[in-house]
């Protein structure tokens, strides 16, 4: 008797071969982690100052340093995980859901729905994503909040555009046309059939695009129109420690391994998944 197929093994058992995304998803698990558990393992409070240890560089008592202010470098660096990776899924995750509705709309309904939906799209695309992002909070005004927003809004057509190919698709298949010759309900044909056509689609870009929302948010943040200057937000840190890169570069260099090494884990497990899931490549 033949072992039942499981397409959740047969998954792991692929995934698992691409040794470098395999490696970078420990690395993301570990970074989730420790967002998670960041009030608990910060060895000093983020942001209580310390006037007796300005810009100390690395040592025993404060492994990565302190700041202008004698803050644990270290210590705001494990709770800037949080921050930045509370912010990056919130705004993929909000434009993930957007896009996904307003792609199955103009794909499956198509006519004047689906060029609305387009032009609007096109119009966004005309503007660079950073440049967009930073009008929309200039408009909110800063915070946190409204940087979850800015990048929520660019982040929509990208997936609107991604979900609607993949709908144009999926509702040429026999399946689909059996579903609305029997007189199922468009909404049911849309998230019951389609849709699960777009999944694996959505996972790869999700993933790509959380590296995207995390370089824009600390970028606005960086820009002063993010995270206020006293939050330990990576951008906020490399933006407070610019000045003093000639004398204690370690102020700025950490949070800026930080953000390299997140962003190249998300990408890196970006192209993996792709591998995998995107059946133009298994057949490579």
């Amino acid at each position: 008797m033949q072992p039942k197929y499981s397409p959740v093994k047969e998954f792991w058992k692929n995934f698992r071969k691409q040794k470098v995304a395999f490696i970078a998803s420990v690395f993301v698990l570990l970074l989730i982690l420790v967002a998670i558990l960041a009030p608990y393992i910060a060895p000093f409070d983020p942001y209580k100052p310390n006037y007796d240890a300005l810009l100390e560089p690395p040592s025993k008592s404060h492994l990565a340093g302190t700041d202008e202010y004698g803050r644990d470098i270290l210590s705001r660096l494990i709770m800037g995980t949080r921050i930045s990776l509370s912010v990056s899924f919130a705004s993929v995750f909000l434009g993930m859901i957007l896009g996904t509705i307003l792609g199955l709309m103009s794909g499956y309904f198509g006519g004047w729905l689906d060029r609305i939906i387009m032009r609007s799209s096109d119009v966004l695309f005309s503007f660079p994503d950073l440049l967009l992002a930073i009008a929309i909070v200039a408009i909110l005004g800063p915070g946190l909040n409204n940087v979850i927003i800015a990048v929520t809004v660019f982040g929509i057509p990208s997936f609107a555009r991604l979900v609607r190919g993949a709908t144009l698709e999926a509702k040429e298949n026999t399946y689909v046309e059996a579903a609305k010759s029997m007189g199922a309900p468009h909404r049911r044909i849309m998230y019951k059939h389609i849709f699960p056509e777009t999944v694996s689609s959505l996972i790869i870009f999700v993933t790509m695009r959380i590296g995207t929302a995390i370089l824009a948010a600390s970028s606005l943040s960086f820009l002063g129109l993010g995270a206020s200057p006293e939050t330990p937000e990576w951008g906020v840190m490399l933006s407070t420690g610019r000045d003093y890169l000639g004398t204690a570069s370690h102020v700025v260099i950490v949070p800026g391994i930080a953000i390299f090494l997140t962003v190249l884990a998300f990408n890196l497990i970006g192209d993996g998944l792709r591998d995998v899931l995107d059946p133009k490549t298994k057949n490579d």
